[in-house]
């Protein structure tokens, strides 16, 4: 529906519209901002919806974005307290590992911030065969992971949806000693209901697509050519996902590229639209930042943003959707990393390459394929190391995917509290596994005594002595116990 205002019609905000332009509506956006800025400092207000965050029910896009634009000090430590508080009712104390597989950077379109555009003539082309897939899964499962999220640039031509299939199919067939990927993510194109029910019978995790921006006219500038240049097909791209059995996706934007206020907004919105359409709004949430890459530098985009509001940024997410995953990667520096991970964040990457190869075997400097630089440089076991230091408990738990807990059927036990007495136990019995199978002697030091401490807080007696065998069959060979 559209109203004519003068000359100009603009679109109806409507939550449980299909069409993008009426589920992510810049009207309502730039209101939300206006009503967020007169009332940044208006405590009563202020105090009236963290009063609300605390029942843990979430906040709605106007809401949050009041607490975004907060500026009280005192209130900005509240909001922090709160976030940090959210996310040990949510998830405890508990930090998932993943790391990112980059099939090939072929590319058919013209965006302007990643270095995989079609124009750039200089980047180093690859495309890995299923060979090559197996000895970067191999090296990856010597590190220790069980959890990868497939990465690839659109391209109908090298990339056809049936590449990405056999690929799935490939990484799920390894099985290298003890190491196995239990659970592949894909973060691939938007692409259509046919497809996306063959990624769902193929048997992956969560699909992810990040939205860049949510402001389409900046949208438009960004993507000049390429299929990706339209908007609607990109931004409706979860709907079409869910039509075709994916119940678990992931949302994102790049920070820098549009005004963060505009884009928080945004984002909030697209997570309300999923859970008014669908039942169930995203899985997880991803708050990359533009970073260098090849022939991009992010000081040629005008809105990029400080650690502190990076940081206060996540922490409003985490209280407006309580129940999400929320992913932080190596693009961020370990600093960084160190400030940010207590305010909301339940996933981390470690060891990551973002090149098309290089788990195996270094890239050659001639050859560089990477799509940004990565800034956190630390291997698997030094994240794991840092986590523990932390008294966080590292997690290579795929449990409730393959036990069916997905969609509406996570969200109601992550809702309720329940998912903790898998989830932990769960986590335990991961990192018992990674210990033995593969950490340092001080890793594995730390770790112990991790698992010792933390099985104190598994609160059903019959479950802990479960876990308490299980741990002990892990140090004699056995392996994939779970909730």
């Amino acid at each position: 529906m559209a109203i004519a205002k003068g000359k100009k019609e603009y679109k109806m905000y409507n939550v449980k519209s299909m069409k993008a332009e009426e589920f992510i509506n810049d009207k309502e956006i730039m209101d939300t901002l206006d009503y967020a800025e007169k009332n940044k400092n208006n405590i009563e207000l202020i105090d009236g919806i963290l009063e609300k965050a605390r029942l843990r029910k979430g906040l709605n896009h106007r809401d949050a974005s009041v607490l975004l634009a907060c500026e009280i000090p005192e209130k900005v430590q509240e909001i922090y307290s709160l976030a940090e508080q959210i996310k040990k009712d949510f998830y405890g104390n508990r930090i998932v590992l993943f790391a990112p597989l980059y099939l090939s950077n072929y590319c058919v379109n013209g965006c302007v911030y990643c270095p995989y555009h079609l124009k750039n003539k200089h980047i180093a082309r690859k495309k890995l065969t299923q060979e090559e897939i197996v000895k970067e899964v191999t090296a990856l499962q010597d590190m220790g992971h069980k959890r990868l999220a497939i990465e690839a640039g659109e391209d109908p031509v090298m990339n056809p949806i049936e590449y990405i299939l056999e690929c799935i199919n490939t990484i799920y067939s390894i099985k290298h000693k003890n190491g196995a990927i239990r659970r592949v993510n894909v973060n691939i194109a938007a692409t259509t209901v046919e497809n996306y029910r063959k990624l769902h019978d193929a048997g992956i995790g969560t699909y992810i697509l990040f939205q860049e921006t949510y402001n389409k006219e900046s949208y438009e500038k960004l993507h000049p050519t390429g299929p990706k240049s339209d908007y609607a097909y990109h931004t409706e791209a979860m709907d079409r996902a869910m039509e075709g059995g994916i119940d678990d996706v992931g949302l994102g934007v790049l920070f820098g590229l549009e005004l963060y206020k505009y884009e928080f907004a945004g984002l909030l919105m697209h997570a309300e639209h999923l859970e008014a359409v669908h039942g169930v709004g995203p899985h997880t949430i991803s708050v990359p930042r533009v970073k260098k890459a090849d022939d991009i530098d992010p000081d040629a985009f005008d809105n990029g943003i400080s650690d502190e509001i990076f940081c206060k940024l996540a922490a409003c997410i985490r209280i407006a959707v309580p129940y999400t995953g929320m992913i932080v990667s190596t693009r961020e520096s370990k600093e960084v990393r160190d400030k940010i991970i207590r305010l909301g964040v339940s996933q981390v990457s470690g060891g990551s390459k973002t090149s098309v190869g290089g788990y195996y075997a270094p890239e050659p400097e001639d050859e560089c394929s990477e799509q940004f630089d990565v800034s956190d440089t630390r291997t698997l076991d030094e994240v794991i190391n840092w986590l523990m230091s932390k008294e966080y408990i590292p997690s290579f738990c795929t449990a409730c995917y393959r036990e069916g807990r997905t969609g509406d059927r996570f969200m109601s036990l992550c809702k309720s509290g329940q998912i903790q007495n898998c989830c932990h136990p769960n986590a335990l019995m991961t990192l018992k596994e990674y210990l033995v199978d593969y950490a340092s002697p001080e890793t594995c030091k730390l770790g112990n005594e991790l698992i010792m401490k933390e099985l104190a807080n598994i609160p059903n007696e019959k479950v802990r002595q479960i876990v308490v065998e299980r741990l002990s069959k892990i140090e004699q060979g056995d392996r994939d116990f779970r909730f």
